[in-house]
């Protein structure tokens, strides 16, 4: 997935952190951003309040498809996960147009969700703390560019609602050291991505891009968010 230049960058990055490790005696492990923040952020005052069963989908863009998809695969009321593309049009969604950073998409995952057992609140919450850094604008880390926004897709204006609330409140709280970069849009058309990209951290836990910027997210989801963290196998 990710070109030359992203591998050399993020080897000198794991390099000089394993060198920092070394250097202190070993006491310190590498982090990330999903597993520097032990605590959850505060969940969202205004959320969605829903009682009957039913199917409710959600769209967000927070750097590199595999790290979300493979942390919603994680949550318990979630039904479907899809890595995919939105943003742009239907001609340019595919890694290679996307990856060009030429087109206005994102690289997203669709999430369908039963709310009356996770709450859209409750996805944004995993969404600001462990899914990725939103305080990073048009990056996440060593993958840049404007497919790698943080980006929230509305599908209703209830989930809109909800969402720019949250970001204030967040804002107001001064939860994070700068100010949120989130993008709030709504939803024109989501396009799924190609076969190789679904499930890719499952299928492919040995990547060491894997190892070392999701697998501290999905560690991040089970030590902060327990009573929502579900195992999950791809079929």
């Amino acid at each position: 997935m990710k070109n030359t230049s992203y591998w050399i960058g993020l080897g000198l990055t794991f390099l000089i952190a394993l060198a920092a490790v070394l250097w202190i005696g070993g006491r310190q492990p590498m982090t990330t951003f999903a597993d520097t923040k032990k605590a959850p952020i505060p969940a969202p005052t205004v959320d969605e309040h829903v009682t009957a069963s039913r199917s409710e989908t959600a769209v967000f863009g927070g750097g590199c498809f595999w790290g979300v998809q493979a942390v919603y695969q994680r949550v318990k009321g979630v039904t479907a996960t899809t890595a995919g593309y939105s943003g742009g049009t239907k001609e340019t969604a595919n890694y290679g147009d996307v990856s060009s950073e030429r087109t206005e998409h994102a690289e997203t995952v669709k999430v369908v969700f039963d709310p009356s057992k996770v709450s859209y609140g409750t996805l944004l919450r995993v969404f600001f703390s462990v899914v990725h850094d939103p305080t990073q604008l048009n990056r996440q880390g060593n993958d840049v560019g404007t497919s790698y926004r943080s980006v929230i897709f509305y599908t209703t204006a209830e989930q809109q609602k909800v969402a720019q609330a949250y970001i204030a409140q967040l804002d107001a709280a001064h939860v994070f050291p700068k100010k949120i970069v989130t993008l709030v849009q709504p939803l024109k058309a989501f396009y799924d991505g190609e076969d190789y990209h679904q499930d890719y951290a499952e299928k492919n836990p040995g990547n060491p891009y894997i190892q070392v910027c999701d697998v501290p997210k999905i560690a991040g989801l089970k030590e902060q968010f327990p009573e929502l963290f579900q195992e999950y196998k791809h079929k």
